[in-house]
């Protein structure tokens, strides 16, 4: 399967990031490395403190401040084959990352203040379900092992305002959160593990386990929307603010990198996993 193999192409870069890192102290919260930068994107990181260009290449650790600017994308890797995407005008943070190899365990946390993203848990951070949580302004998702796509302040609110059957709200322009289940879900086939969503906003809970539906909140202290099921109009929308689809994206259609040369190099030049297990503060 051409996922797959992908992704056997992306490990060596991983398990070369985790030899290289092991016994430093200064890359002691090291969670991942970029794998593919389009256009404008900055960060800060431990070697570079400063806001900077963003490289493929370059390690992640956790409370990095990652931005996107106009028509730019990034795909970071997990050291647990976690993978996450920003679309354009985008900002994220690592919060939290733990991963016990051993037990072929981890979770993870992340902040995301702005624009769009997808998050594709990977096989590890289905060994401890709802124990991975990913935060927008106004609500709080638990990941219970699957895909999940997000979008905040005005791309969400424009999708919304298309759906119908969401009744009456009021938006706010800056933080309301549509967030998306792509699956896989309760029925998930051919050895998939079935996956699903909590969303936590206004101090209620709503489940989604479906893949297609999505929830919506409008804004600060206000309930979820839903689930109701993603028009496809919706979701095509969220796949082009990834850039998952059209001519010269970095992600085919499923959001896995495209091939890449430049990463391809690295990932094969890479050394053998040490073992690993590190929390913010190990």
């Amino acid at each position: 399967m051409r996922n797959d193999r992908m992704i056997r192409r992306m490990i060596p870069i991983v398990a070369g990031l985790m030899a290289a890192t092991a016994f430093s102290p200064a890359a002691a919260q090291t969670v991942g490395v970029n794998a593919a930068v389009l256009n404008d994107v900055t960060m800060t990181t431990q070697a570079n403190p400063k806001r900077h260009r963003a490289v493929v290449k370059e390690r992640v650790s956790l409370g990095n401040d990652i931005n996107t600017g106009r028509a730019s994308r990034l795909q970071v890797l997990l050291l647990d084959r976690t993978i996450f995407a920003l679309g354009s005008n985008s900002r994220i943070k690592v919060d939290r990352f733990v991963y016990d190899p051993n037990r072929k365990a981890s979770a993870v946390g992340l902040s995301v203040a702005r624009g769009t993203f997808r998050f594709m848990s990977s096989k590890a951070l289905h060994a401890n379900p709802g124990q991975s949580a990913i935060s927008t302004p106004v609500a709080t998702i638990g990941v219970r092992g699957t895909i999940v796509d997000g979008a905040i302040g005005a791309d969400a609110v424009r999708i919304a305002a298309r759906e119908a059957g969401l009744g009456n709200y009021t938006a706010d322009p800056t933080t309301a959160s549509l967030i998306l289940l792509r699956g896989p879900g309760a029925a998930a086939q051919g050895g998939e593990t079935p996956g699903a969503i909590d969303v936590v906003a206004g101090g209620v809970t709503v489940p989604v386990e479906r893949p297609g539906y999505a929830v919506f909140v409008p804004g600060p202290n206000q309930p979820p929307i839903g689930p109701f099921l993603l028009s496809a109009r919706g979701s095509a929308e969220l796949n082009e603010l990834l850039g998952i689809r059209g001519r010269g994206g970095l992600f085919d259609e499923n959001g896995i990198l495209r091939r890449n040369p430049i990463t391809d190099q690295y990932f094969e030049n890479g050394r053998q996993s040490q073992s690993f297990d590190r929390s913010p503060g190990g």
